[in-house]
């Protein structure tokens, strides 16, 4: 489907250097949206995402199989070096891209799946590999809805979050990992990977699109917001977690149908609950 290559990724513990005329580009885009608009997107996010599912189906993202190669504990959950049955959290699973294939590496993995689009889930529920004895897909606002509705407290070992974070308001960044905290057991994780500052996705924007630093909304409403480690640090040790590891993936995706090559930067990160908690 993709006319897309990897040729080059690495992680990084710095940003990734911009050109002169990214700089100038960036400089240049100081007007931000209206208050009254950003309100209006707030409040209008769900609805935003709902509409983003009912466009595309499932037909937007392809199925993630690499998850396993970058995490190694979740290669490790569906290899079954774990004892009993392991359990997961995907938080904003979408349409099921990653948590499908899981699925179908481990027979005995039982996953827990929230998206905030009720559009999403029903996906994930009329997809033909659905099984309820092993999956529990639910609709939730990690903002504001409590996770402990759905999942028991201390129950899950690893959680996902990939490419999720960043579609929430930053001011509402705390509340969304202080509500995964409260599920996760002692010891065990959270696996994030999403945008990082100077990505070539935020690079695009045209002026008209920001929202605050780092903070943009593209043209269909959803939001998107591109992370420094630091700032991801930040967020997730003020939610109780601490940080096992946090780089960027410097990755240079080459498109052959047009001809070019584009600067991605990613976050991607561990952070643990500690054990005593």
């Amino acid at each position: 489907m993709s006319h897309t290559d990897y040729p080059f990724q690495a992680t990084s513990s710095g940003l990734r250097e911009l050109t002169e005329v990214e700089k100038r580009k960036l400089a240049d885009d100081k007007q931000v949206v209206s208050e009254f608009k950003q309100n209006k997107l707030e409040k209008e996010a769900q609805r935003n995402w709902d509409l983003f599912y009912k466009r595309n189906s499932v037909n937007f993202f392809k199925d993630r199989h690499w998850t396993t190669r970058e995490f190694e504990e979740l290669a490790g959950i569906t290899e079954g070096s774990t004892s009993g049955t392991p359990v997961l959290l995907e938080v904003g699973c979408g349409v099921g891209n990653a948590l499908y294939p899981l699925i179908a590496e481990s027979k005995h993995l039982y996953v827990h799946a929230c998206d905030f689009s009720p559009r999403a889930v029903q996906f994930v529920k009329d997809n033909a590999a659905y099984d309820p004895q092993r999956i529990n897909a639910f609709q939730c606002d990690l903002t504001k809805d409590d996770l402990v509705e759905h999942i028991p407290e201390r129950n899950v070992d690893v959680v996902t979050m990939l490419f999720v974070l960043s579609a929430v308001h930053p001011d509402k960044m705390i509340e969304a990992l202080q509500n995964v905290y409260k599920v996760v057991r002692p010891g065990g994780c959270v696996l994030f990977r999403d945008y990082g500052l100077y990505d070539h996705a935020m690079l695009r924007f045209a002026k008209g699109h920001k929202l605050m630093d780092n903070f943009y909304v593209r043209q269909d409403g959803t939001r998107a917001y591109y992370f420094t480690k630091e700032f991801l640090n930040q967020l997730f040790v003020s939610a109780g977690f601490k940080e096992s590891t946090n780089d960027y993936v410097l990755r240079q995706t080459v498109n052959k149908k047009e001809g070019i090559s584009v600067p991605r930067v990613f976050v991607q990160a561990k952070f643990t609950k500690p054990d005593h908690r």
